[in-house]
């Protein structure tokens, strides 16, 4: 079994209860999480932590004060090699072409579509991690 031993995952939820569900689902699985309630804060969170410290940024799409490809292109502005590097996964409920189109243009590495399948998550941010590990 794949596990998140280990792995540090900021994740970005402005839903209290899809927050709690998250956090608690990563967790159980070994993961630490920073959370962030808006896309504003999810940039300031990734700004704070110390380089290399977080290892996948899950990233929903639709939130207040900065949205999920906003806040995904201003970390991707930041000046850190971690900013340019650190996978950054949608987390939307519209898994339409042109959305995905969206997220990876705005330099997402992925995307999950709500309501979250674990074991696809957990392949994905899995995978995710690994890839930027061998090219970091």
């Amino acid at each position: 079994a794949v596990s998140f031993q280990g792995l540090r995952i900021l994740a970005a939820e402005d839903n209290e209860v899809n927050m709690e569900i998250l956090a608690e689902v990563l967790r159980s699985q070994g993961a630490q999480v920073t959370q962030a309630w808006n896309g504003r804060q999810a940039v300031e969170r990734f700004q704070q932590s110390a380089p290399f410290s977080l290892d996948v940024i899950l990233m929903d799409m639709q939130m207040p004060v900065m949205n999920g490809l906003e806040a995904t292109a201003a970390i991707r502005k930041l000046d850190s090699e971690t900013a340019k590097h650190i996978p950054i996964i949608a987390l939307t409920a519209n898994a339409y072409h042109e959305d995905i189109q969206k997220c990876l243009a705005a330099g997402m590495n992925a995307h999950l579509s709500k309501p979250i399948n674990i074991d696809c998550a957990v392949r994905t941010i899995i995978e995710c991690a690994r890839t930027a590990k061998e090219n970091g």
